[in-house]
């Protein structure tokens, strides 16, 4: 993909917010790891490299981009503000939020925005793709359906991994159980080395670079629930951070996020389960006046790990093309 050119971003980005009113771009990501380990990762896509990521901020830094929290892009969004902004987001929340992620924000000097799926530090959230993928890494060959399977270099541990998680939609959990039984594969150890636990969030809850907001209790599919299932996942998570962290939650952000996983009945449950806000994983920018209950979210992964990728997402390119090829 060629660059986009910085004066050509800027017209952009200009011609797009008068005419719709632009105020911000949300970006999200679940994972990161050190530059180091990128060839190791059998699933790159669920992470963002720790380094183009401080990149990325310094980049925003010095073209005049401001990096604030959910709270104030949906204020400056109601005002109108016409000031450049950004927010960034962690959905479910793993080791390396608190390791690496939340270290690099406060280097930075600006926040970071944490929606935490609360099974993972209550240990009820099976931790299928983290389980999966450290097996698969770590070792030379897995057992799959009763067979030994080459796992020995890096294109096959890629290959291997993203079969399975194809293969497993739908099922996982029991899936994945049969893949531990199968491997003699530590759970308690998968969970050691990847769940933020409560202690780590308890850590950072009361740093002013850090921002808690709730991503259900168990992952689901939002829209796939009942009603009454659906507000149960939506206020329970945010009863539960409440409780554990003595804080007010006023953020949500929908699992899965796209077109398919959560839609109008699902944005008023978000309002009747007490937050202010609801966040899709649907691309493009904040406008002046949005209903905060479905706010728009542009996803890093390793796919994408240059400036010209993020020039896309803060232009509204990425965000139009999706729209165009119904891809929300």
């Amino acid at each position: 993909m060629v660059a986009l050119n910085p004066v050509l971003a800027a017209v952009l980005r200009n011609t797009l917010g008068r005419r719709r009113g632009v105020t911000g771009c949300l970006f999200t990501f679940h994972r990161a790891a050190r530059p180091e380990d990128w060839a190791s990762l059998p699933d790159r896509d669920f992470y963002v490299d720790i380094g183009f990521l401080d990149r990325l901020l310094a980049y925003l830094a010095r073209h005049g981009w401001s990096v604030v929290t959910i709270e104030e892009a949906i204020r400056r969004s109601a005002a109108g503000d016409p000031s450049k902004f950004v927010n960034f987001s962690i959905d479910d929340c793993y080791r390396d939020t608190f390791e690496l992620v939340v270290p690099l924000f406060r280097k930075h000097g600006v926040p970071v925005t944490l929606f935490v799926t609360t099974g993972i530090p209550d240990g009820t959230h099976v931790m299928w793709q983290a389980g999966l993928e450290q097996t698969v890494r770590e070792r030379d060959t897995v057992v799959l359906d009763g067979k030994i399977v080459d796992v020995a270099s890096p294109a096959r541990k890629r290959a291997v991994y993203n079969a399975k998680a194809r293969a497993w939609e739908g099922r996982e959990p029991l899936e994945y159980a049969a893949f531990c039984a199968a491997n003699a594969v530590d759970t308690g150890a998968v969970y050691a080395n990847h769940a933020m636990t409560w202690e780590m969030i308890e850590a950072v809850v009361d740093d002013p670079h850090v921002e808690i907001g709730s991503h259900t209790v168990h992952h689901p599919h939002v829209a796939s629930l009942s009603e009454e299932a659906a507000f149960c996942e939506l206020e329970r998570s945010r009863l539960r951070l409440e409780e554990r962290l003595d804080i007010e939650v006023h953020h949500f952000a929908f699992p899965y996020g796209r077109a398919g996983d959560c839609g109008p009945r699902d944005f008023a449950l978000a309002g009747k389960a007490g937050y202010r806000s609801a966040s899709t994983t649907r691309k493009g920018l904040l406008t002046a006046g949005a209903d905060p209950l479905h706010l728009p979210r542009n996803t890093l992964n390793g796919r994408h790990q240059q400036m010209h990728h993020a020039e896309l997402h803060l232009t509204g390119i990425s965000g139009l093309a999706a729209r165009v090829l119904n891809r929300v």
